[in-house]
């Protein structure tokens, strides 16, 4: 019996230290539950009263599923090959243009480079997409190959390309009603026909034209989006030969006898060239030569080694300058206004040199009669004081004045054997009484001194009187 009692209560021993085990193993989990949530708590609370930006992370929205915008223009759904509203009216394309800077202009050439901003305006209903709002989307080059857009091009252009550093300078932008604004940027080299007949002081007119390849004006109407005010420039725009007058645009219409009619804009731009470069360069030095060939008149006539290389030098410079500016213009069949400048100041040039000839070959000559004269009479060496007597009396005013360019020192010389032979034969001429026969000494005599004396009136008179006319024309 005891030892029945004893296992019973050896059961009962182990049943109550097994349920006390496990309620502890119990109290100690719900104290650790409540110990964390207890400090999750803490630390939101703590979080918020710092004022720390983190907060819980939202959902990352990249990884739903966003439609592609092929799909939410519906690009599969049509055929972008043909214009919007085929069949129907012609489709209005609006353009404006903002010009980024005019490059160069060449006369060689005959033409232009600008570089601009060119947008077209037009609405496809096929690119309607659902909005609630008006806000648009914006795509690059790689959506144009999948659409329809204007096919414009520049006409009478040389060269043209659209940059692409770093990418290409392309931009498409669809509103949720179907409006389209396409923008490219580029670079044009386009004819000018210039006028070089007033050139340097020259005024010139050019213009860019922008026209459909393929479609008439019965598909595609092309206009200035906003008229006068499609044309924007920027005020940094500034070329070293020419001043920009104006920017102003037009709109007309193309005839071809094989495919019709087409719309065409113009952007025309008028410019004035600066004359201080040319001034400097031609005008100056052209005159300086011209008055530099003035100073033979000055030198005596005998003075052969001064007055030939004077002329000879400036009738060089001036071909210099003709060849130098005839090398950087275009060879027109036409005279251009520093053409008649350059020549009119070659021929003046030119004239001081046969101005010298003429006046050394007329000393020459009247040299050569002088000495035959003298070879017929006989010594005039007791003639000293009988000249100087009929000198005094008979010599006219203008060898008086004559013999003022050389001093006294000429009389007492040759200068007073010219005066003696020809008293001599005025002499002579008496005596014998043959005056319809023999020709009088003073017929012959020819001041080739006055042929100077008049050339520094008359040559600057004239060169001046010239360029009156010259800039009150082409100015």
């Amino acid at each position: 019996m005891r030892a029945d009692w004893l296992a019973l209560l050896c059961v009962a021993l182990l049943g109550a230290c097994r349920t006390e085990a496990v309620m502890r193993g119990r109290k100690l989990h719900t104290c650790s539950q409540l110990r964390s949530r207890r400090d999750a708590t803490r630390t939101e609370e703590g979080i918020h009263k710092s004022g720390s930006p983190i907060l819980k992370r939202s959902p990352d929205i990249t990884k739903g599923s966003v439609p592609k915008s092929e799909h939410l223009l519906r690009i599969d759904d049509h055929d972008f090959t043909m214009r919007p509203g085929f069949g129907g009216p012609a489709i209005p394309v609006g353009v404006d243009v903002q010009v980024e800077s005019l490059d160069t202009i060449s006369e060689v050439d005959m033409d232009f480079t600008m570089t601009l901003y060119l947008r077209h305006y037009w609405k496809d209903e096929r690119l309607s997409y659902p909005g609630k709002t008006n806000q648009s989307m914006t795509f690059d080059s790689r959506l144009l190959k999948k659409i329809w857009v204007p096919d414009m091009f520049f006409v009478h252009s040389k060269r043209s390309f659209i940059h692409d550093t770093t990418m290409d300078n392309v931009m498409l932008r669809v509103y949720p009603d179907g409006k389209v604004l396409y923008s490219v940027r580029v670079t044009v080299t386009a004819m000018c026909n210039m006028d070089l007949s007033h050139f340097p002081l020259d005024t010139q007119t050019c213009s860019l034209e922008i026209e459909s390849y393929a479609y008439t004006d019965d598909d595609l109407m092309l206009y200035w989006k906003k008229g006068n005010d499609s044309l924007k420039t920027d005020d940094k725009i500034s070329l070293s030969q020419f001043l920009i007058q104006e920017f102003h645009t037009t709109t007309k219409l193309a005839f071809y006898s094989s495919t019709g009619w087409y719309n065409r804009l113009y952007i025309t731009f008028t410019l004035r060239r600066h004359i201080f470069f040319f001034l400097l360069q031609t005008y100056f030095p052209a005159t300086l030569m011209v008055m530099l060939s003035w100073v033979s008149f000055w030198i005596d006539r005998r003075a052969v080694p001064a007055r030939v290389p004077l002329g000879i030098t400036t009738v060089l410079t001036m071909s210099t300058i003709i060849t130098g500016v005839n090398a950087s213009m275009p060879r027109v069949s036409y005279i251009k206004a520093v053409d008649i400048y350059l020549w009119v100041s070659f021929v003046f040039v030119f004239l001081s040199v046969l101005e010298y000839a003429a006046v050394n070959y007329l000393s020459t000559l009247q040299e050569r009669k002088e000495r035959k004269f003298r070879e017929r009479l006989p010594c005039t060496c007791g003639m000293s004081h009988a000249g100087h007597v009929m000198m005094s009396s008979s010599y006219s005013e203008m060898d008086t004045m004559t013999t003022g360019h050389y001093g006294m020192s000429e009389v007492n010389g040759d200068k007073r054997e010219h005066m003696l032979v020809r008293l001599a034969m005025d002499k002579e001429q008496g005596i014998h009484g043959r005056a319809g026969k023999t020709r009088s000494y003073s017929s012959l005599w020819i001041d080739t001194h006055a042929i100077d004396k008049y050339s520094r009136v008359i040559f600057p008179g004239a060169y001046t009187l010239f360029n009156i006319i010259y800039w009150s024309i082409y100015s």
